[in-house]
C-alpha cells in the first residue's frame, strides 16, 4: 500500500492527499515531521514533507510525487493526455507555487504565527503577490477549474496555496487578492464542496493545536 508522510496541516501534503483520494487510491497516512535527524533525512534527502512511499521505496518533492501518480496509477486524471494541455497545467501550478505560495511563505509566520518578519521581506511579499496574481489572472482559465473544465494538479496548487496567501495579503496589507477575479473565488467556494477536501480540512483541524503547541515550544 502507498504511504503518505509528513502531516495534515501541510498543504503540500494536502495537495498530494487529495490526488490519492480523487484517484481513490489505498493509503496510509503517517506522521512525519521535517528536519535534519538522520532517521528524517533516510526517507527525504532535504528532511522536507510529504514523502510517498511506494513497494520500491521513496518519491520526494511534491511536483513529482504527482505526476508519478499520474503515471504509476492513471485511473481519475488530473494531467491531461495531450501534450500541449498538459504543459499548460503544468506551468499553472508552477506559477502559482513560484509566485503566490513561495512569496507568502516568506510572511507565513507573521501572518499565522504571531512572528516578526523583517519589513523588506514584507514589502517584496507584498510586489510579488500582486505579480503573481496577475500572472494567475492572465493564464488561469477559471472554466470552471483552473486550467479548464476538469480539476487537474493545477487545482491542488490552487486550492492548498491561494487562500494562504489571500490570508497574508489580509491581514499584513489589507488587500483582498481576489476582488479582480470573482471566477476564482466562486472556484474555491466549489472545490470546499468536494467531499474529499472537506475530509482534509476536518483533518487539518483535529490537527491544529498539536501542530500549534509544538511551533509554539520551538520559540
Amino acid at each position: 500500500m502507498l504511504k503518505l508522510y509528513g502531516f495534515c496541516v501541510s498543504n503540500y501534503y494536502n495537495m498530494v492527499k487529495l490526488a490519492l483520494l480523487e484517484k481513490g487510491l489505498p493509503f496510509e497516512e503517517v506522521q512525519f515531521f521535517s528536519g535534519q535527524s538522520p532517521q528524517v533525512l533516510a526517507i527525504s534527502p532535504r528532511g522536507k514533507i510529504p514523502v510517498l512511499g511506494v513497494e520500491q521505496g521513496f518519491i520526494n518533492e511534491t511536483s513529482v510525487i504527482l505526476e508519478y501518480l499520474e503515471h504509476a496509477h492513471p485511473g481519475t486524471a488530473l494531467l491531461p493526455a495531450e501534450p500541449f494541455q498538459r504543459a499548460q497545467v503544468l506551468a499553472l501550478a508552477r506559477e502559482i507555487e513560484l509566485y503566490i505560495e513561495l512569496p507568502a511563505r516568506a510572511c507565513y509566520t507573521e501572518a499565522f504565527l504571531g512572528m516578526t518578519v523583517p519589513q523588506a521581506i514584507k514589502d517584496k511579499t507584498r510586489e510579488d503577490l500582486l505579480l503573481g496574481i496577475a500572472t494567475l489572472a492572465r493564464h488561469g482559465r477559471f472554466a470552471p477549474y483552473v486550467a479548464g473544465d476538469g480539476l487537474s494538479v493545477a487545482d491542488l496548487y490552487f486550492l492548498y496555496s491561494v487562500p494562504l496567501a489571500c490570508g497574508v495579503a489580509k491581514k499584513l496589507f489589507g488587500l483582498d487578492l481576489l476582488a479582480e477575479l470573482p471566477a476564482a473565488q466562486a472556484l474555491l467556494e466549489r472545490l470546499e464542496q468536494n467531499p474529499n477536501v472537506q475530509r482534509i480540512a476536518a483533518d487539518k483541524e483535529a490537527c491544529m493545536p498539536a501542530f500549534l503547541e509544538m511551533v509554539n515550544s520551538k520559540k
